[in-house]
């Protein structure tokens, strides 16, 4: 059966995957980009957005895993929109098409998770974006049918991703504590007590700052 993997998903010291206060232009709130500084910093992705250098280091190579053996990916709705509630009448968000451009990097079926269905969008590249209210199981089983034979990628945000991990649906989780204190926005931790049990943890630490956490189903 195809895996469930999470990768370069970004936490402070306290343990925010993101900040407080998400708008059309901050997509992470308050928290700008500083949780993932150590990854626009490397090659992989530089050569993803069409910049030259980049390092090739650890965060280099973890940062690569993030597009390796995917065939879908399911993120909820804030990872897609910072508006909530119904699509139409909240400014342009009923045609809002996601952070990414015209040509989003995922390049597979998206699944977004709202309980505000819409119909699917089709981008360049091969992304189309589904929007459906469905529990984590629900959610997964769209996407390993999408898939076929490869991985699918859970993206957060961290309420989504906590969710999927209290249900206890994710094989691999690539953690990267960033050394940084937010001190509000959404945590990716609580009620996830005793998670550790569940996983051989790996941890390696980068010349960035960071550390990198892999979770591995045991």
């Amino acid at each position: 059966m195809s895996q469930v993997r999470v990768h370069n998903f970004a936490v402070s010291l306290d343990g925010f995957g993101t900040g407080d206060g998400l708008t059309l232009d901050a997509s992470f709130g308050h928290a700008g980009h500083r949780l993932h500084e150590w990854m626009t910093a490397t090659r992989f992705w530089r050569s993803m957005v069409g910049q030259p250098g980049g390092g090739v280091g650890v965060d280099h190579a973890f940062a690569e895993r993030h597009g390796a053996g995917f065939g879908a990916e399911i993120m909820g709705r804030g990872k897609f929109s910072p508006h909530t509630g119904p699509w139409t009448g909240v400014g342009t968000d009923d045609e809002w098409r996601g952070w990414w451009g015209p040509n989003p990097p995922f390049h597979t079926p998206v699944f977004v998770l709202t309980h505000h269905p819409r119909p699917s969008i089709e981008m360049e590249g091969g992304t189309v974006f589904h929007f459906v209210d469905a529990a984590p199981q629900e959610a997964l089983a769209l996407a390993r049918e999408a898939a076929g034979d490869l991985d699918v990628r859970v993206g957060g945000g961290p309420t989504m991703l906590r969710d999927f991990l209290a249900a206890d649906l994710v094989d691999t989780l690539h953690v990267v504590q960033v050394p940084i204190l937010l001190g509000r926005g959404v945590r990716l931790w609580d009620g996830l007590e005793g998670i550790e049990a569940r996983y051989g943890i790996e941890a390696v630490s980068s010349p960035s700052g960071v550390t990198h956490l892999t979770f591995t189903r045991r």
